[in-house]
């Protein structure tokens, strides 16, 4: 049932996306072909989903919330796009991510687009909902947004200045900020308000999408260590790679003894592969002089400065095996899964406390959602 309302509100939402930003609009065709690169990759179109089905659910129209489902789901695949950049992924749904297809300058450029051009579609809410409301609508957007590159920063910092000495606590809340805004909150929020939802009911929305994306967000850091690459659309294992403090690794980190304890914080300190060697890039060099397209003096000067951009240590494949043995020795998923649990289980409750929100299959397919995530912690 989930699967295919989420099918449906996708639907709607490419056709609104292209609708907003396909290559009938104005500017440059190739800038609108990548912009629409990301969302027709696929995906479960969870934000736009949330906020169709909390507006429909009120009673409201489609057409009152479809530009702002629309524009959320943009937001979050121009994140993907300077997240992936930001942490060096090599691929994202299953195909390589933009910055690894057209450089880094030119997704820089188009996750830039994406935020920019976004503005447009929530001040024409103004026509569908009225000024109240899409002011309203406006607001919650860019809080969100602060919430979300606020909490990016915290992650970024942990990593580069090697942070170890973390709790539950500190990761709860940069996971508030940096998902459960912008992926549960703002969308259940954005959607209530396109309903035209009293003021005190956005309260209760926003602790549901809390608990709701710290059950997730702890559930997608297990699922990178163990997935099927095809069903979770990522790399497996990116999050040791790149170092990030997810829940599971800091609890390894405070229970480990003393000997682990260092190693592993040594071992977070290298830095990934990405040199010209550690890419296979050195054969693609060769490949190039044999054939007379390179020099011999150009490959040598491309090879020296790309082996001088990264010359720390880095991580190595025994590493992470190493790191997830330790997780696994000490209970660090089990207590993990503990967490996601709970929050699960919190979201349900909010969700059964929410009476002015009537039965229907809208509300169905939010309870389905809560079911589909507390699933996802066993």
């Amino acid at each position: 049932m989930l699967e295919s309302y989420l099918a449906q509100c996708k639907e709607a939402c490419d056709e609104e996306i292209d609708r907003l930003y396909g290559s009938g609009r104005t500017g440059t065709s190739s800038l609108h072909e990548l912009i629409l690169d990301y969302p027709l990759r696929g995906g479960k179109a969870l934000r736009p989903g949330l906020s169709i089905a909390m507006c429909l659910g009120l009673g409201g129209a489609l057409e009152a919330v479809l530009p702002t489902a629309a524009t959320l789901e943009l937001y979050h695949n121009a994140f993907l796009i300077h997240d992936d950049i930001e942490d060096e992924s090599w691929w994202r749904r299953g195909k390589p991510t933009l910055h690894i297809d057209h450089g880094i300058p030119v997704a820089v450029n188009v996750g830039d687009a994406m935020l920019s051009l976004s503005l447009q579609p929530l001040l024409d809410n103004v026509e569908r909902v009225g000024l109240g409301p899409a002011l309203r609508i406006l607001r919650s957007v860019a809080h969100m947004t602060r919430q979300t590159v606020e909490g990016q920063a915290i992650e970024l910092d942990w990593v580069r200045s090697n942070t170890w000495q973390l709790d539950d606590a500190d990761y709860l809340k940069m996971v508030e900020l940096k998902t459960s805004w912008y992926s549960f909150i703002t969308p259940l929020q954005a959607g209530a308000v396109a309903a035209g939802a009293a003021p005190d009911w956005l309260a209760p929305l926003e602790s549901f999408g809390r608990h709701l994306g710290a059950a997730f967000q702890i559930t997608d850091d297990l699922l990178n260590l163990r997935a099927d690459p095809e069903d979770y659309g990522k790399e497996i294992g990116g999050d040791l790679w790149e170092g990030k403090r997810t829940l599971m690794l800091l609890h390894a980190l405070r229970t480990a003894d003393p000997a682990d304890r260092a190693r592993a914080v040594r071992i977070m300190a290298k830095r990934r592969p990405s040199s010209i060697g550690e890419l296979g890039l050195a054969d693609v060099l060769d490949r190039l002089t044999a054939r007379g397209e390179l020099s011999r003096l150009g490959r040598a000067e491309i090879a020296a400065r790309l082996e001088g951009h990264h010359s720390s240590e880095t991580k190595t494949l025994d590493d992470i095996r190493w790191l997830y043995d330790l997780m696994q020795r000490v209970g660090s998923l089990k207590h993990a899964r503990g967490i996601a649990a709970e929050h699960a289980q919190k979201a349900a409750g909010v969700l059964s406390s929410l009476d002015w929100l009537p039965q229907s299959r809208h509300r169905d397919a939010i309870t389905a959602l809560v079911d589909y995530v507390h699933g996802r912690t066993r």
